[in-house]
């Protein structure tokens, strides 16, 4: 586990807070994060890439919660964002503009907009109608866009396929073959100006390999470019660093050898560079807690919990496992059973791990999903009509709920019922009623 998630005196604690406590407090399902983990991990990044005087962009799809977002804002990061709405999160955390990079295959119009109003770092532009779209809608505001191309370089990088990005075939950024002519063509259309490329192959990246194969890639594209005659001042290499989720893992590639190899590529080559990390700060950083409901005992024992896959959807959307641990510290020794770890959800799929060996789980017992601080909350639903998933950070001895879990009365809110249906019908009345 996360340095910042240990036992203490028989009981699981983020940081200095007993996670029972939140539990109680809170109730379960619920995401606890460690202020001191992202932190933690930030700095470690930002030390290592110091030489390269970086921009690092959190990237708010792994965890897009307000006050994560001013936690990063405090420590001087910008923001990598992939719709208005992360933008407008971004912004209204305090994260300035000037730091701010937009990516993303399909912008729309008003996303383009809101990006030129609010004069932000650089667009990514993933295609040559996007080019076109965002010539058009700067050049007939009176605005200039900076614009950085995002190359799809064809490198696999050795994770799953559902997080590959620089692959042939896959939808993001200009194949690297047409980068040089997608360049020219927008520093010749109004309303833009190209001040470099960008590069991004996945996440959860392993090994060096793959990274090397993208960076020398994009590398020799900027020596192409300035062949031709453009400055390309900039690059952006995007994100990638993971981090384990298992103790049997294999060892990711550190802050360090990763800072060195950028040095190596791109240290001739006086470039400003950008960093979009998102997994590496914030996945180690955060438990989901949930409650057993049930146990069903049979040929295969059966633990039902109070979390599901609309609270956590990677173990049924990407075939993964998260580690689970009991918060009450088993006994050393403690006999491990398997078990079918499920939730509640009407679906097959509602299944985190198929005979997991744990301690002997009863009702009423807690666990948590370790490494749950990315891709979990922020990707959660109101599928079955269960309520969003709340969310609690923890400094030192305090916690504070960060996204309150909404009542069912504020989820029906959200539905209207148009006149000519006539709204609900009069309730019966109860037999013997006058």
């Amino acid at each position: 586990m996360n340095e910042f998630f240990r036992y203490r005196g028989g009981q699981l604690h983020a940081e200095n807070v007993p996670v029972e406590q939140i539990a109680a407090a809170v109730g379960t399902p619920v995401y606890v994060y460690s202020a001191a983990s992202f932190v933690e991990q930030y700095r470690a990044l930002a030390a290592a890439l110091a030489p390269v005087d970086p921009l690092i962009c959190y990237a708010l799809k792994a965890n897009s919660n307000q006050a994560v977002l001013t936690l990063f804002a405090s420590l001087g990061a910008g923001a990598d964002v992939v719709s208005e709405g992360e933008l407008r999160r971004a912004l209204a955390a305090g994260i300035p503009a000037e730091r701010i990079v937009f990516s993303g295959v399909g912008k729309t119009r008003a996303e383009l907009a809101a990006a030129l109003d609010a004069g932000i770092h650089q667009i990514n532009v993933e295609s040559v109608p996007e080019l076109r779209a965002l010539s058009e809608l700067a050049s007939s505001r009176g605005q200039i866009a900076r614009v950085a191309i995002r190359v799809n370089p064809d490198v696999d990088a050795g994770t799953h396929t559902a997080i590959a990005t620089g692959r042939k075939g896959d939808k993001f950024g200009i194949a690297h073959t047409e980068i040089p002519a997608a360049y020219r063509l927008a520093a010749q259309l109004p309303g833009l100006e190209p001040v470099g490329l960008a590069v991004h192959i996945g996440s959860q990246i392993v090994k060096l390999a793959p990274s090397r194969a993208a960076f020398s890639r994009v590398a020799e594209l900027v020596a192409t470019l300035r062949g031709e005659g453009h400055s390309v001042p900039r690059v952006d290499l995007g994100g990638g660093l993971t981090i384990p989720y298992h103790e049997d893992d294999p060892e990711p590639v550190s802050p360090a050898s990763y800072a060195a190899l950028v040095q190596e590529i791109f240290g001739p080559l006086d470039v400003a560079l950008a960093f979009e990390p998102g997994r590496f700060l914030v996945g180690a950083g955060g438990v989901l807690v949930a409650g057993v409901v049930y146990v069903k005992e049979g040929e295969q024992r059966i633990v039902v919990l109070d979390a599901a896959m609309n609270d956590l959807v990677r173990p049924a959307m990407y075939d993964i496992e998260h580690r689970i641990v009991p918060v009450r510290e088993p006994p050393a020794g403690v006999r491990l059973e398997p078990a079918d770890i499920v939730g509640p959800v009407c679906e097959s799929t509602d299944t985190f791990n198929r005979g997991y060996r744990l301690p002997r789980l009863e009702e009423g017992d807690l666990v948590a999903f370790t490494a749950a601080g990315a891709y979990g909350a922020v990707m959660s639903s109101t599928y079955n009509s269960r309520p969003l998933v709340p969310e609690v950070l923890v400094h030192g001895g305090r916690f504070a709920v960060i996204r309150e879990r909404p009542s069912y009365e504020a989820m029906l809110a959200l539905d209207t019922i148009p006149d000519w249906l006539g709204g609900p019908a009069e309730a019966p009345r109860r037999r013997g009623a006058a």
